[in-house]
């Protein structure tokens, strides 16, 4: 069995620190839509595939596709440590092409209190050309996340092998 460990495909070396994230309005779980390109100073955008539902069976093959696992988890660091970033003046947002009432219902269930952002049209992702996989005929986006700082990527995270571990290791690169 092959590991289910993402690796580094080279699929996110174009996404450069100072490249303009493109202007596209977002609709947000919380708030009105956001725009990354013009919000003001720091922010988080971590990129996840898909989150689950229990009861509710995942995508076919999902078990063997390396990195899909783990966006809960994700989600769930990046809760936990919110005061942390909001001390350092971060807005954090996640990202996802799951559609905004699917995310709605996680955002509740999981008591995430900072906006998730729906990219369900791809616009967003194919203007950044994001590393993504097909299974049971939908187009899911690779785990990575961006500090974007005035519009403008500052760095990139990819690949994000420790889903539940990555706020830890993004808060740790902030500090730095």
């Amino acid at each position: 069995m092959a590991s289910r460990l993402p690796i580094n495909d080279g699929e996110a070396d174009h996404l450069k620190p100072g490249r303009a994230v493109p202007r596209a309005m977002f609709p947000a779980t919380m708030a009105p839509d956001v725009c990354l390109a013009s919000h003001p100073g720091r922010s988080v955008l971590f990129i996840y595939p898909w989150t689950g539902r229990p009861g509710h069976p995942n995508p076919p093959q999902w078990d063997e596709i390396p990195g899909a696992h783990g966006s809960t988890p994700e989600i769930e660091g990046f809760r936990d440590l919110a005061a942390d970033f909001v001390q350092l003046g971060v807005k954090l947002f996640g990202l996802s092409r799951q559609t905004p009432d699917y995310q709605r219902e996680m955002v509740t269930r999981l008591n995430v209190s900072f906006p998730i952002l729906s990219d369900a049209a791809g616009r967003f992702s194919a203007a950044l050309a994001l590393p993504s996989f097909v299974t049971g005929g939908e187009n899911y986006l690779k785990r990575l996340t961006l500090i974007i700082d005035a519009g403008k990527i500052e760095a990139i995270f990819y690949p994000v092998v420790d889903p539940a571990a990555h706020a830890s290791d993004v808060l740790r690169w902030l500090r730095r």
